[in-house]
């Protein structure tokens, strides 16, 4: 009987070093890799490897590192909150602390895992930083708040000198200075194009050789991946990608970052444009928005109307909801862009 009691015992504290299996409310979404199920089923494999081998030791394997910087795609990391801004309403603006005055590591337009508690109930959700990549000692993100959201209410509890979790970095997306190369071989030049307007103009650099466009397409906080990107591109002065941002809001009180994307609308290579659903009257708004202000949705005649703006076709970003991005692909398409010349975000 002893050995029956000691085998059972044994085989008790096994089941106690099993790993848990996540909840769905863990999973962000956004189809990251790996994702916490990927996780879990490689540390359920490393489990079953030790416990049929009944050597502890196994559990503890160390997995290669992934990535260069202090950031790991498997592993959550702790950063301070070192500040909070409110933006508009429901949507902030926090700054986060990287110790030791270093760079976070991500490529523009990557996202992060963060790690909140509801409740007694994790989640998971995936936000892009709005900070420049080569930021140091801080990263930045926009984040949305809604009534019913359980990350809503975990992020409303925040306040300077907390500390969160995120893990990282994931996103497919590349970006060169002056090619177009993302995802696929891109082939595009463009002409200059004036700062306030849709149609085009003669090109002043007439003679010099041209570069391609990056027509940027964004509904509310699917700006976020959309702000490193460019600013990649103005802090770069031998990059002369043209640049074409949209940017699709309620109305003209809840665009995000108006100093951010003021300053750089007026590079040589930049123009903005803004689609608010809400609003109706240009008299309403402030004279340096009129002339780049369009009422009602982002639709398939001013899509046409952007990519006809361009004498070659540009490569699209897009970001927003699930039903937004899939508005603009089809658009897109209709547009006479191929699928290997936008991107979704």
């Amino acid at each position: 009987m002893t050995d029956e009691n000691e085998e059972n015992d044994d085989e008790g504290a096994w089941l106690q070093l099993r790993p848990v299996e996540p909840l769905p409310s863990q999973c962000c979404g956004s189809g990251c890799s790996p994702c916490v199920f990927d996780l879990y089923h490689r540390e359920l494999a490393r489990w079953e490897a030790a416990r049929a081998s009944k050597d502890r030791s196994l559990l503890n394997g160390e997995e290669p590192q992934s990535c260069p910087s202090r950031l790991s795609p498997e592993t959550f990391l702790a950063f301070r909150i070192s500040a909070m801004d409110r933006l508009t309403e429901d949507t902030y603006r926090v700054r986060f602390a990287v110790p030791r005055n270093s760079q976070l590591g991500l490529r523009p337009g990557q996202h992060l895992i963060l790690r909140g508690k509801v409740d007694d109930l994790e989640i998971q959700r995936a936000y892009t930083p709005i900070s420049p990549a080569n930021a140091e000692g801080y990263f930045e993100v926009l984040i949305k708040c809604y009534e019913t959201g359980l990350m809503s209410r975990y992020v409303k509890s925040w306040s300077t000198g907390d500390t969160t979790f995120w893990r990282g970095p994931f996103g497919d997306f590349f970006y060169k200075p002056n090619q177009m190369d993302i995802v696929a071989a891109l082939r595009l030049a463009y002409e200059h194009l004036s700062m306030c307007s849709f149609q085009t103009l003669s090109d002043p650099t007439q003679g010099h050789r041209q570069h391609g466009e990056l027509l940027m397409l964004a509904s509310g906080t699917g700006l976020a991946p959309m702000v490193p990107v460019l600013q990649s591109i103005t802090d770069n002065a031998e990059d002369e990608t043209f640049v074409t941002l949209v940017g699709c809001f309620k109305t003209f009180e809840g665009i995000y970052l108006k100093t951010f994307l003021q300053e750089q609308a007026r590079f040589w290579n930049v123009r903005t444009f803004f689609v608010l659903s809400q609003e109706n009257s240009l008299e309403k708004l402030p004279w340096s928005y009129r002339e780049k202000t369009r009422f009602g949705r982002l639709a398939q005649d001013l899509i046409e109307e952007l990519v006809s703006s361009c004498r070659r076709k540009p490569f699209a970003l897009v970001c927003g909801s699930a039903e937004f991005t899939k508005d603009m692909a089809r658009c897109l398409l209709c547009a006479g862009l191929a699928e290997d010349s936008y991107f979704l975000f």
